[in-house]
């Protein structure tokens, strides 16, 4: 696990997707990397930049991870491909996250805590496909408003200053 707001785990993987939503309806507490099981034309359009990561979660179904309500669009070219499973393809079905058996239960037991819960920041593709994950608490929607005031007075004194 890491701190938030550290750098990148792994600079060498080319980040695919953002859940821009998910730091500002969320304050991030922690974060942690996981694989994600993929079936066929998935992994390529994971990697053209295909998956959109709002309104997902994280949730644990027999002590295992899985991320819900992902979408991940179909591959273009699936359907060209025999046996391919295109026709009846879900892009919003359920799917593994890959990590340690202890780094899993860790996890289970923030979410647990109360007002907490596992949300997908992003998803990043190298040699393997990731999602990197924070465990967050909700924000009040007057909290959500101060943010918006305190970036706008910054953004305002830099142009300001640019001047």
């Amino acid at each position: 696990m890491t701190n938030p707001g550290c750098g990148p785990i792994h600079s060498s993987m080319k980040v695919v997707a953002h859940n821009r939503r998910a730091r500002f309806d969320y304050e991030i507490l922690d974060t942690v990397e996981a694989g994600i099981v993929l079936i066929g034309g998935e992994v390529k359009s994971c990697r053209g930049g295909q998956v959109n990561l709002s309104g997902a979660y994280v949730s644990f179904l027999g002590g295992k991870p899985f991320l819900k309500k992902a979408k991940i669009s179909a591959y273009k070219f699936a359907a060209l491909q025999p046996g391919a499973r295109a026709p009846g393809y879900e892009p919003e079905r359920d799917r593994e996250l890959l990590m340690k058996k202890s780094e899993a239960e860790r996890l289970r037991a923030r979410a647990e805590e109360k007002g907490m819960t596992i949300v997908p920041l992003e998803v990043r593709a190298g040699k393997y496909i990731k999602v990197l994950l924070g465990v967050g608490r909700g924000r009040k929607t007057l909290d959500k408003r101060q943010r918006i005031k305190e970036r706008e007075t910054s953004r305002r004194l830099r142009e300001g200053r640019d001047l």
